[in-house]
Formats: structure tokens, C-alpha cells, sequence
């Protein structure tokens, strides 16, 4: 066993996997370690769902971009399964579709996106599935990817070493980092540089550069159905009016004010629980729903099954899935920024901790960690 690296990386999530993927191409040495005999966090408990849309226009989004283009090539030269299948924002009230003509109208949308305002019958007849009824337009999208996330994070350490030489180490987790000393319970590896890419990790082997952070835990739950196979598939992921208040591409719409004071009035619980309700769907035809948002102080280990009604009540109102049964409920816990969309930070010059990508850690996971490797390598900031 080889115990001298170049670079040493902590977590076998996505963001570790993508950290691992970036210095192995620059030609490092590169060992991975995993506290867990497969990673279980956040990187397998979401949607799979590479999703531009989300990020706010310019280097955002520019950023999102980038990670797909690199996620394809992954995925591509991996195997691994994956469907181009765009998104659709849904609107059933007049404030949700003339915000979504906002959000197109607007001029720094144009470099990054390629979206469309569709109507009712345009969607009808693609998407089948879709609820008419109500139906005033839906912002399509034709850049978001679907992955499995179970698959991919099961599978990318197994492709990353036969194609790149990277080293993975279950079930091992790191207790101390004394450059370039890396102490574990199975011995100790040496590598000059190490890459901190897990909350937890991060919390207990940069105690200091976490607390200075301010970031803080945020947990969700979610649901996935039976295996429909091809007997039923959704077409394309999918959200709807409650979305439009979550993600920060939509901030700048002028009727967004308007828009969140009617969804506070009608459906206090939803903001309440920070619900909005998204769809993606598998390779087996599992279509997976949630989510909630509970922070800080306020989570507890204790799902809430009427968080769950909640998310169903209002899939029904835009989607129609036959027979539903729900096989698997959940829970994750995941770091957020209270205002930055993530956190890269440099205890010590050999040090890089990359953390708190809050939802979009599947979207910007590659992007970032090329950003995040090329100015660490560089030595700047």
C-alpha cells in the first residue's frame, strides 16, 4: 500500500470525488478517505439534479455552466446513467406566470440560458403527465441533467481509480492533519497539501476557519416512489410557483414581493418549513419529491411526516403519477452560507477546505472544485 501522496483529499462525496477528479488531472497523487464505508451524506440523499436554472445570472450561472460541461464528460467517459432531459417551471397563477416572463425579459438571462416560455397546450403535448388544468405558461429549460446520485457517488471512486490512479480509503476516517502527517486510525499517509471536503471534516480538523465561516446546518426531507421502469416517466424534472421564492435566479423579479406575501397568505406552513417541491426522475422510473428547509436550531432528529403530506398535497396539484406508493422517506443535513452560495477557505497555505454548497452541491460540484483547485495550486486566493 502506498502511503506517500501528493495531495490528500477528505470525503468521498460529490465535492471530495470532484476535488479528487480535478488534481488527478493535473497530474497528482491523489488518496481519498472516507470516514464511512460509503459516503451517506448529503450527496446521496437529493434529487441528482444538475440544474443551472437555479443560479443567479452571470458567474453563477457561468459557473454552473461549466460544471455540467464537465459532469457530461464524466459521465460520458464513465458509463454512467444520465438523462439531458431540461426542466419546467410551473405557473398556475397570474403573479407565478408574469414572473416568469420577468425572469425571461430580462437581459443578463441571455448569455448563460436558453429558456422559453411555453403555454399550456405546448406542454400538454409533450408532457403528459402535467396537470392542465389552471395551467397559465411553464419556463422551459434544456440545459438541467439527471443522475443518480446513489449511482454515481457508489461508482465514480471505482472509475476515478482505474482511469486516473486515485486512491480511496472506507471507513477511514481523518482525526488529525499535521502537514504533512495525515493521522488515522488505520496509520498514518503523508501528503504536503490536504483538501477538506465534508461539513463534518471540515468542523473538526479546521475548528477555527469553520467557526469563522458561519455557516450553518440545514435539513430536509424527501420521498421517492416505486420503480415505474418505462411503464411512467415524467418526461423532465419539475417544479412549480412555490420554487420561484427558493432559488436566487428569480430574486431580481419584480413581482417576487408580491408573489411571497400571496404565498405566505394562503399557504403559511409551506414558508413556514421553507417547503417547495421539486421532481426528478431515475433510471429505474423512481420519481423522487421533496424538499423542506429547517435551519439551525430548529432541526431535529425527528422527521415530520406532516412535512411530507405537505410536499404531496402540493404535487397533486401539478402532477399526476398513477398508483404512487412511497418506498423511501428521508432526511438530510447539509452546511448553507446564510449569504454566499458557498465557502471556500485556506486555514494554512497547504490547507483547502471547500464546504456549505448548500442545495446546489450536485450542480456546482465540478465547476467549483476546478476553480477551487486551480487557484489553490496557483497559490492565490
Amino acid at each position: 500500500m502506498n502511503r506517500h501522496h501528493d495531495v490528500g483529499v477528505v470525503g468521498a462525496g460529490i465535492l471530495g470525488l470532484a476535488h479528487a477528479y480535478h488534481l488527478a488531472r493535473r497530474g497528482l497523487r491523489v488518496v481519498v478517505f472516507e470516514r464511512h464505508a460509503r459516503a451517506q451524506g448529503a450527496s446521496v440523499r437529493n434529487f441528482g439534479m444538475i440544474w443551472p436554472i437555479g443560479q443567479p445570472a452571470g458567474a453563477m450561472a457561468q459557473l454552473a455552466c461549466r460544471s455540467r460541461e464537465i459532469w457530461l464528460d464524466v459521465l460520458r467517459a464513465s458509463g454512467l446513467w444520465h438523462d439531458p432531459c431540461g426542466c419546467l417551471h410551473l405557473a398556475y397563477h397570474d403573479d407565478e406566470a408574469q414572473l416568469l416572463g420577468e425572469f425571461l425579459a430580462a437581459d443578463d438571462q441571455q448569455a448563460e440560458r436558453s429558456c422559453k416560455l411555453w403555454t399550456a397546450g405546448q406542454i400538454g403535448a409533450r408532457f403528459p403527465a402535467i396537470r392542465l388544468e389552471g395551467l397559465r405558461a411553464g419556463l422551459w429549460s434544456p440545459l438541467e441533467v439527471t443522475v443518480d446520485p446513489r449511482q454515481v457517488i457508489a461508482e465514480l471512486p471505482g472509475w476515478l481509480t482505474r482511469t486516473h490512479g486515485v486512491e480511496f480509503h472506507f471507513g477511514t476516517p481523518v482525526l488529525r492533519w499535521e502537514a504533512p502527517h495525515i493521522v488515522t486510525p488505520l496509520g498514518e499517509w503523508t501528503a504536503p497539501r490536504l483538501a477538506i471536503c465534508a461539513g463534518n471534516d471540515f468542523r473538526e480538523l479546521a475548528p477555527q476557519a469553520f467557526a469563522d465561516s458561519g455557516i450553518v446546518p440545514c435539513k430536509l426531507q424527501m420521498m421517492r416512489s416505486q420503480p415505474f421502469g418505462d411503464r411512467y416517466r415524467v418526461g423532465t424534472m419539475l417544479a412549480a410557483g412555490l420554487t420561484l421564492r427558493h432559488y436566487r435566479a428569480f430574486a431580481k423579479c419584480p413581482t417576487l414581493p408580491a408573489l411571497i406575501r400571496r404565498l405566505d397568505a394562503d399557504m403559511p406552513e409551506y414558508g413556514r418549513y421553507g417547503i417547495h417541491v421539486l421532481v426528478s426522475q431515475n433510471g429505474q422510473g423512481e420519481v423522487v419529491i421533496g424538499d423542506s428547509h429547517e435551519y439551525g436550531d430548529g432541526i431535529e432528529p425527528f422527521d415530520k411526516p406532516h412535512i411530507d403530506e405537505l410536499i404531496l398535497t402540493y404535487l397533486r396539484t401539478f402532477l399526476t403519477i398513477p398508483d404512487l406508493r412511497i418506498e423511501a422517506r428521508w432526511h438530510g443535513v447539509y452546511m448553507k452560507h446564510p449569504s454566499e452560495p458557498y465557502v471556500v477557505a485556506r486555514p494554512t497555505p497547504a490547507t483547502l477546505a471547500v464546504a456549505a454548497v448548500g442545495g446546489a452541491g450536485m450542480t456546482l460540484s465540478f465547476g467549483l472544485a476546478e476553480q477551487a483547485v486551480n487557484s489553490w495550486l496557483q497559490g492565490t486566493e
